[in-house]
Parts: structure tokens; C-alpha cells; sequence
């Protein structure tokens, strides 16, 4: 049986974690405001629904307490994760970033790939050569 990365998405999210309410419902038009935006979509004591969306890189992020699975809604970029953050500074409880990854693990992420991030793994999107649009269930532990 031949997997879709959404289908894969979902199953990760499904076994790391189930929300507080048996049900939450996330709209089309707030789904592709978070996508256009980026921002929060549904908060819950154990996990954070949200999308992203960057047209340049960003900053190093280290997590003490989250697990970041992310779907490439559209677009490509270059995502390093692992390896040694450079620069980091606490920016708030149990959120860390940095300037640069020292030794880390390229990826090439482009539409309909998933990433899963375990939390305290630096991670970084180091490249994004037009734009990216991303969905990320943050698990928290």
C-alpha cells in the first residue's frame, strides 16, 4: 500500500498525540490564512496546530518540550536539522535560537514531504530560494 506524505502526516499526528476535545475544526478560510500569514490555528494543552509560511530564511530553533511534524503545503527549501546550534540564546522558557548549525543534516524539503523534528534537535530552514507554506502540529511533552 503506497502511503501520501498528507496520509503520513496524519498518522504521525495520530500516534504522537490526541487533543483535549474529541473533535477540533479548523475552517478553509483560517487554514489558508495560516498558511499565507503563518500563526497559530488551534492551541490545546498538548498540542499547537499551525502554519507557516517564509520567504527567506530564519533563525536556528531548539525546543526543549516540542516535537515539530511538518508538512510542506507549497514551495521548497533547504532544512538542516541536528548537529550543534551556534549563537543560541534562550528567547523564552524552553525556546532556543541561534545563528547557525554547525555539522547538521541537510534536507531538501519541497511539496508533500514531512519532517518530523524530536524536541530538543536544532532545526533550521537555512534556504528558501522563492517561498515555503507549512503546516506544523507542535507536540508538546
Amino acid at each position: 500500500m503506497k502511503f501520501t506524505a498528507a496520509l503520513l502526516f496524519l498518522i504521525a499526528c495520530a500516534l504522537l498525540t490526541a487533543a483535549d476535545a474529541p473533535v477540533s475544526f479548523i475552517g478553509h478560510d483560517r487554514v489558508a490564512e495560516g498558511l499565507a500569514k503563518g500563526g497559530a490555528m488551534l492551541t490545546d494543552s498538548n498540542l499547537i496546530v499551525q502554519g507557516g509560511h517564509r520567504d527567506k530564511a530564519g533563525q536556528v530553533e531548539v525546543h526543549e518540550k516540542e516535537t515539530d511534524v511538518i508538512y510542506v503545503q507549497d514551495g521548497e527549501a533547504t532544512f538542516v536539522t541536528g548537529g550543534k546550534m551556534i549563537g543560541g540564546k534562550l528567547t523564552r522558557p524552553g525556546q532556543y535560537l541561534g545563528t547557525a548549525i554547525e555539522g547538521g543534516e541537510p534536507h531538501h524539503l519541497t511539496k508533500g514531504d514531512v519532517i518530523v523534528v524530536q524536541a530538543g534537535t536544532p532545526h533550521w530552514f537555512k534556504e528558501v530560494p522563492g517561498t515555503i507554506s507549512y503546516f506544523v502540529v507542535k507536540v508538546l511533552k
